[in-house]
């Protein structure tokens, strides 16, 4: 009986969670809107709203594979210029037959999240056989690469169809053709269609899904393979199996993210999309806490719109994020501060379960 009330307040405790995530990205979209339509939102932070909710989503995805997965990944940015530069030639092709902007988003988005989903699954065959320091240089790599390809890719299109050269500029466009990729000049005219709203949906729709995939079965298996992979083996989990359809699905959700990023400036190159990217996005995951999906949207939040706030000192971001991370470790590994904060959660989590049954017993004697 007290095993039965104990799994009944552990799932309320989950749904609990699940209601204070939703309810904070929705309550947050509201409270945006109303400053906007009042006209207390300055310019500076209302241009920020999209870049922050492309973020949010690239936190979410890669703490599917560092949180939840357990795999360090360093090349994350790698995927997100995939569906970045996927969706933007979708959006500039699909603009000559479709005229509904919301339209040509989601089938971009679907596109660049396919796309980037497709290269995680061709990369993610020989890479997740690595493990630790290994993985992580091997996926720092192939983010290095994406990003010298793009450099290096010129593509077109005009009434004969795509038209596209490597290395040199070679395109010979019709008068009514459009240059999509420039080489090292990226993107150029790119629709910019990427609104708030779209990106708010976005988060909701990535969250829905990570929610999802952790209550079910594939989700339990992920982290019982985070926990112990020889264990989850020896009782029937395939590994490589679980952990190419994680490391997709985290460069589907990549891809979207990007996808969204990238139709919100007119023109954008491969230069965004570099390791920096990365160890933005991992800081994002760290911070936030890993596997803690309303920490790493916090987090992106929060170092999004701080270097806005504090710009005289945007040359020393990077290196307090490296010291940020560094000190995140350090504590996450010293044993003496981590049972301080676990006492220190425990005795706030006695003083309000005290808190609630009185209330409540009070309310009945009412």
């Amino acid at each position: 009986m007290e095993q039965i009330i104990k799994n009944k307040i552990h799932l309320s405790k989950e749904r609990r969670n699940k209601i204070y995530t939703f309810g904070l990205v929705i309550g947050l979209y509201v409270l945006i809107e109303i400053l906007q339509r009042t006209g207390y939102l300055s310019n500076l932070m209302r241009g920020q709203l999209v870049p922050i909710c492309a973020y949010i989503v690239m936190a979410l995805s890669l703490n599917l594979t560092v949180g939840i997965l357990g795999e360090l990944s360093l090349g994350h940015a790698g995927f997100v210029s995939v569906g970045a530069f996927t969706g933007i030639t979708a959006a500039t092709i699909l603009r000559n037959y479709i005229h509904q902007d919301w339209i040509i988003l989601m089938i971009s988005l679907l596109a660049g999240g396919i796309a980037a989903g497709i290269i995680g699954f061709l990369i993610g065959i020989p890479v997740l056989r690595l493990r630790g320091d290994y993985l992580a240089i091997v996926t720092l790599a192939f983010g290095e690469i994406v990003k010298s390809l793009i450099n290096n890719f010129y593509l077109g299109f005009d009434g004969t169809g795509l038209h596209f050269s490597f290395l040199s500029d070679k395109l010979k466009l019709a008068e009514d053709g459009k240059r999509i990729l420039s080489g090292p000049m990226g993107a150029t005219n790119v629709p910019k269609i990427s609104t708030f709203l779209a990106g708010i949906l976005l988060i909701l729709f990535c969250l829905y899904f990570l929610y999802r995939l952790l209550g079910s079965k594939m989700g339990r298996a992920i982290l019982a393979m985070r926990d112990n992979s020889i264990a989850a083996e020896s009782v029937g989990i395939h590994i490589t199996r679980y952990k190419l359809t994680a490391f997709v699905m985290s460069a589907f959700m990549a891809g979207m993210g990007g996808v969204l990023f990238g139709m919100n400036y007119a023109s954008i190159g491969a230069s965004k999309f570099n390791v920096d990217l990365s160890i933005l996005l991992l800081v994002f995951v760290v911070l936030g806490g890993l596997g803690n999906l309303r920490g790493s949207m916090i987090a992106a939040g929060l170092l999004t719109i701080l270097p806005e706030l504090l710009r005289s000192l945007r040359d020393y971001r990077m290196l307090a994020y490296s010291v940020i991370l560094i000190l995140i470790m350090l504590i996450t590994n010293n044993q003496i501060i981590m049972q301080f904060l676990n006492q220190l959660k425990s005795n706030i989590r006695k003083v309000y379960s005290k808190t609630i049954p009185s209330r409540s017993r009070g309310g009945e004697r009412k």
